[in-house]
């Protein structure tokens, strides 16, 4: 497992990059492209989608992650949408065992609820890591 990767991401959120952002940044070399791209087109996506508390921007930068891996570039490929669609369904599965939620405003009362940890940093923590495991088990 890359911790290096996993740290990067806490690192761009802790540097003011929203949750998004900072999972796909943290990525942007293994798929070809620059920091500065993944900052755009992850940037609306943080705070739950345009801040709106929707998913969770973690999430869905871990979601972006798998369409960069696993989407279909050929609109007539109906095996790899579902491909992505099973990868993306396992993904979340995944993030909300251990999170406890998908939606970010979810997310955030159980933070203050005092049922998980600092709730965005940790998130993008555990995207990254869930992202990292994905790999490790598909890449083999």
């Amino acid at each position: 497992m890359d911790t290096e990767k996993i740290e990067k991401a806490a690192d761009l959120f802790s540097e003011g990059f929203n949750c998004s952002q900072a999972v796909v940044a943290a990525y942007a070399t293994e798929y070809g492209f620059t920091q500065e791209q993944c900052f755009k087109m992850a940037a609306s996506f943080g705070g739950g989608i345009g801040r709106m508390r929707e998913t969770c921007g973690a999430a869905c930068g871990l979601f972006l992650l798998a369409g960069l891996k696993t989407g279909a570039t050929v609109g007539s490929d109906t095996a790899s949408k579902m491909n992505n669609y099973a990868t993306v369904k396992k993904l979340a599965d995944r993030f909300i065992e251990e999170n406890g939620a998908l939606r970010c405003e979810d997310i955030l009362s159980l933070a203050r609820e005092g049922k998980c940890a600092a709730p965005c940093v940790e998130r993008v923590r555990s995207a990254a890591r869930l992202w990292e495991e994905y790999c490790r088990q598909n890449d083999k």
